[in-house]
């Protein structure tokens, strides 16, 4: 428990002080520094200091030991507080936040990630899948979002130069189910200009320094980040990141998440393309301005796949409508082609963050949720936004971020301070008042109506004319000289700490901050020329077409104004305000020990800054008056009435108030309670901890008896139950058989009679029993179709039916054309109408062969081109038997040149295209490689189909072994002598007809074009 921490580490909450001073603050915030200990309480709030070091304290054995335990359990931790909201959030249906604040390196970034490593840890005991992937993506949306969103800075070597947060969904379990992680005010002038000491984002470095040879190359970039202008100034700062490392991390996590390989080589093209951009330089001649050299123009436009001529058009001009509609281009200066070339480079690396944090969105979304099906869905908040921040030169970022800042400050008192007093007079209990800074008059300050700073600069900005920023500054200090917490040199002369004409002043409740008044307007308008946006729309890039959706408005479309930055910010943090204050906050505040980043230094001065402002010391003020518990009745009543038997099951008494006291009188808490018009309030966490152990000690009896009794229950009406389901299901299976057998009858009534037999008829979908039968049934009635079929064939047709079916079994569908829709005529040797000048010698010829080696009917016969032993081609006649293959001479009446008898030959090749190339494989490997010759018949018949259907049939049915039949789609792969030859198909414009030529590996076959 956290009060069992020994003395010598001080006081583990700052409630226990013997005086609520700022010395004593401050002297037991360094103490426990001192002694290793970062976190202390204030009731529910942490306090965290930074260490500056490697801290063993977030292993599986704490996760472990904070687990499930009261937050004054343990010493103080973040997966205290962790746990404390998950648990508000599972136990009573609540929305949670966490809200981490503090400036900039004080731990923020580090806290969130702590927190969310917690939450990871603790849910999904049962491991699902679709849960751990869920997780996994929101704990990599990290790693990705500090390479694009940090960067090193004078004050912190990983700061976030964005704010962030992320809703955690919960389903009814307790388990994340999605998330939604919100940006707000990248700092994106920091893509073109770092002050003194400070690097830009993390991701260029990690890209120059971790990319691979290959990647560099092909983005056209070199590894030394000084070659760029945009980076160069950070090179020689150094830095705890190792960019080569970060660069592997962010790859994998970018994988983990689910980035596509082109979406990722779509984020590191635009970052090369804004490195690249920044060393685009412009001179001018006096009357136009011209690009230096256009090898980087020509890179971007590779890069971003869009046209060089309209990349260089977008950099030099700026196309402009006149008020009777006409376009023209307006050339620009040499200011201001590199001011469009900035804006853009600050633009495209705003637009890529953007479209990353909406692509993890479409992830971690919760998707297909139905609160019917699935639950309350629920959610913790966790928002990591920048700290306070006062610089040497603080321009509009620091601006918008102290007035975030100044947002949540009220929020924080809101919650914390005025609600805590409200609270309390409310339900009218007695306590110490205490007073506080309402800093709603600063907040007025900035963002009040017609008013505020936000205001005036919005109306700047709209004003026609040349409106600088002195002339912004003269209206400021017009409209607010007499507002308390605003000054400038011109409202106080004698304060030369500022410059005429330049500065101005917010007394800002974390401290005085003067900000420089040089580009809040350009800054404000964030003007980017409409020739970018079409130039990014019309990318044939999908991702950067993606990014950029207001780019296909035409020049003269009329378009409304849009909102300022300045505005669209405050409507971001009202938005966020309103957010947080709908949910049960819980508060992490950061404190940094020093500015040198030391792990033992701790300076005084810095750290009773930082209490002050982060308003710690009246939390504790308020804590010590108030009460660390509060709930009321029936909520205090339903949670703990098992603990005393004067309220268990339900009490008798007048109220649920009198059933309260009952408990708490039974306990002996009287003097450590006080009772409000509507809830308890419990002075210290002792005695909600012995109600809490009471509890956990009744409740595994009360559940063992009502499991008892509803087990019973249960077991009783799913008897009952499942006997009515089985006579159900008993009858309708019977009745569904039956409804089956009839549709089959009444279907199947009249296939006799049908043309086709009924083979047009639909089957009627079978129930399940019947499945089998079904199957059985089909088979049958299709064995019965084609018995009908075969039937009608005349006998003279069978055998051409066979080998057809024999074909389009062999070719499987992988040779176009093969002659299915022709008479096969076989023997076209002995056909006149094919051959009508050679017939009668072949007929003679075969009538001999047939008497001489007494084979029984000839398979196949026609001309052929083929390859003889000495690689030379010759044409031949062909005759196929079911004894032999004979190579006969047709010019010597048709003399045998070779016979082999056809158990010889295993198997044959064919192409998938219209030739008429086969190869007749052997056993020997001497294949036979040959080409049918077209005869008379049919100029344009296919007929290696038909081979090919006369050999598997007669192969199959007759000998009853298999014959391989393959076809290649490019090279046909057979053995000539013993060695391995390749033969090939080759078009020829003037070929008049098919030929083989001897190639290096092989042979090509040369066919006519057409």
């Amino acid at each position: 428990m956290a009060e069992l921490e020994g003395l010598e580490f001080g006081k583990s909450d700052f409630v226990l002080l013997d005086e609520v001073t700022m010395e004593q603050f401050l002297e037991n915030l360094k103490l426990r520094f001192d002694k290793g200990r970062i976190y202390t309480y204030i009731g529910e709030v942490v306090v965290s200091v930074n260490p500056y070091r490697q801290m063993d304290i977030y292993g599986k054995e704490t996760i472990d030991a904070y687990r499930g335990r009261e937050l004054y359990e343990n010493p103080p931790h973040l997966y205290a507080v962790s746990d404390a909201a998950y648990k508000a959030m599972k136990r009573r249906a609540k929305d949670t936040c966490i809200v981490i604040s503090g400036e900039s390196g004080a731990g923020k970034t580090e806290a969130s990630k702590y927190i969310m490593q917690y939450i990871a840890a603790i849910t999904n005991p049962s491991q699902r899948v679709e849960v751990e992937s869920v997780k996994n993506v929101l704990l990599k949306s990290n790693c990705v979002l500090e390479a694009f969103g940090n960067a090193k800075t004078n004050r912190n070597d990983n700061s976030s130069r964005f704010g962030k947060y992320m809703d955690i969904n919960f389903n009814f379990n307790g388990d994340p189910t999605g998330g939604h992680i919100n940006n707000y005010l990248l700092e994106k002038s920091r893509v073109v200009q770092q002050q003194e000491g400070e690097r830009n984002f993390h991701s260029f470095y990690q890209l120059l320094r971790g990319g691979s040879d290959e990647m560099l190359e092909a983005f056209h970039l070199q590894k030394d980040p000084a070659a760029y202008t945009y980076t160069k100034a950070g090179v020689a700062i150094a830095t705890s990141n190792n960019d080569r490392a970060s660069h592997r991390a962010v790859l994998s996590a970018l994988e983990v998440i689910g980035f596509s390989e082109e979406e990722i080589s779509s984020i590191y093209q635009i970052l090369a393309s804004i490195l690249l951009l920044g060393d685009v330089q412009f001179e001018s001649d006096g009357e136009s301005v011209q690009i230096l050299g256009l090898e980087a123009v020509n890179h971007i436009s590779e890069l971003t796949d869009t046209d060089p001529d309209c990349v260089i058009k977008s950099l030099l001009y700026r196309t402009v409508a006149t008020g009777g509609g006409e376009v023209i281009e307006k050339g620009h200066t040499e200011q201001q082609a590199c001011f469009g070339r900035d804006a853009f480079a600050k633009a495209l690396y705003e637009r890529l963050f953007g479209w990353i944090v909406s692509r993890i969105n479409s992830v971690i979304e919760v998707k297909d949720y139905n609160p019917v099906l699935h639950g309350k869905n629920t959610v913790i908040g966790v928002l990591d936004i920048y700290g306070f921040e006062i610089f040497e030169n603080n321009s509009f970022e620091q601006f918008c971020i102290n007035y975030c800042n100044e947002k949540l400050q009220q929020l924080f008192i809101e919650l914390i301070l005025r609600q805590e007093q409200g609270e309390y007079q409310r339900e009218g209990v007695t306590w110490q008042h205490i007073d506080y800074f309402n800093n709603q008059i600063i907040v007025d300050l900035v963002e009040q109506p017609h008013k505020g700073i936000i205001s005036i600069l919005d109306e700047a900005c709209l004003t026609v004319g040349n409106v600088t920023d002195k002339v912004c500054l003269d209206s400021m200090d017009t409209k607010l000289a007499q507002h308390p917490h605003y000054t400038s040199r011109k409202l106080s002369p004698t304060d030369k700490t500022m410059d005429f004409q330049k500065h101005f002043r917010i007394r800002h409740y974390a401290g005085d901050v003067t900000y420089f008044v040089e580009g809040f307007l350009d800054k404000n308008k964030d003007l980017l020329f409409q020739d970018f946006k079409r130039l990014m729309y019309n990318s044939a890039n999908p991702v950067l077409k993606e990014m950029w959706p207001d780019g296909q408005l035409g020049i003269t479309e009329v378009t409304k104004r849009p909102l300022t930055a300045a505005t669209l910010f405050k409507n971001s943090i009202v938005a966020l305000v309103d957010k947080l204050a709908c949910k049960e906050p819980y508060y992490v505040r950061c404190v940094k020990p020093n500015e040198m980043k030391s792990p033992v230094l701790f300076d005084d001065a810095r750290c009773q800054h930082q209490v002050a402002y982060l308003g710690l010391l009246e939390n504790v003020m308020v804590r010590r008056a108030g009460f660390a518990h509060r709930q009321p009745y029936d909520r205090f009543l339903q949670r703990y009435k098992m603990t005393c038997e004067y309220t268990w099951p339900n009490h008798l008494m007048a109220s649920d108030r009198h059933a309260v006291e009952a408990i708490v009188n039974h306990y002996g808490f009287q003097d450590d309670v006080a009772y409000g018009h509507t809830k308890l309030f419990v002075r210290t966490p002792r005695s909600l901890f012995t109600l809490e152990q009471e509890r956990a000690a009744v409740v595994p009896i009360l559940v063992l008896f009502l499991q008892k009794v509803w087990r019973g229950a249960l077991a009783r009406m799913r008897c009952q139950r499942m006997r009515a389901i089985y006579t159900i299901m008993g009858c309708y299976k019977r009745y569904k058989v039956k409804s089956h057998f009839w549709e089959v009858v009444r279907r199947f009534a009249n296939v006799r009679t049908m043309a086709d037999y009924g083979k047009s008829v639909e089957w009627p979908t079978p129930p399940a029993t019947l499945s089998q039968f079904h199957n059985n049934t089909v088979l049958l009635h299709r064995r019965w179709w084609a018995r009908q079929i075969v039937k009608n064939i005349p006998p003279s047709d069978t055998l051409e039916v066979r080998a057809k079916v024999a074909a389009l079994t062999a070719l499987s569908g992988e040779r176009k054309q093969w002659g299915v829709s022709r008479a096969w005529e076989r023997d076209y040797l002995a056909n006149v109408r094919d051959c009508p000048a050679t017939s009668s010698g072949f007929v003679r010829a075969s009538k001999e062969l047939r008497n001489k080696n007494e084979f029984s009917w000839v398979l196949f016969s026609g001309f052929c081109r083929k390859v003889n032993r000495f690689n030379r081609s010759t044409d031949r006649g062909l005759l196929v038997t079911d004894k032999f293959l004979y190579k006969l001479e047709p010019k010597k009446q048709y003399k045998v040149l070779k016979r082999l008898p056809l158990e010889a030959f295993t198997g044959l090749s064919v192409t998938s295209g219209a030739d008429q190339m086969v190869a007749l494989h052997t056993a020997s490997q001497d294949d036979v490689l040959l080409c049918l010759q077209r005869g008379e018949l049919c100029p344009n018949q296919d007929r290696v189909g038909e081979l090919v259907g006369a050999l598997v049939d007669h192969f199959t049915r007759v000998r009853n072994v298999q014959f391989p039949v393959k076809v290649c789609r490019s090279a046909v792969e057979f053995h000539m002598r013993g060695k391995p030859k390749r033969v090939t198909v080759e078009t020829k414009p003037g070929q008049a007809i098919a030929d083989f030529k001897k190639s290096r590996d092989g042979f090509i076959l040369l066919v006519p074009c057409n």
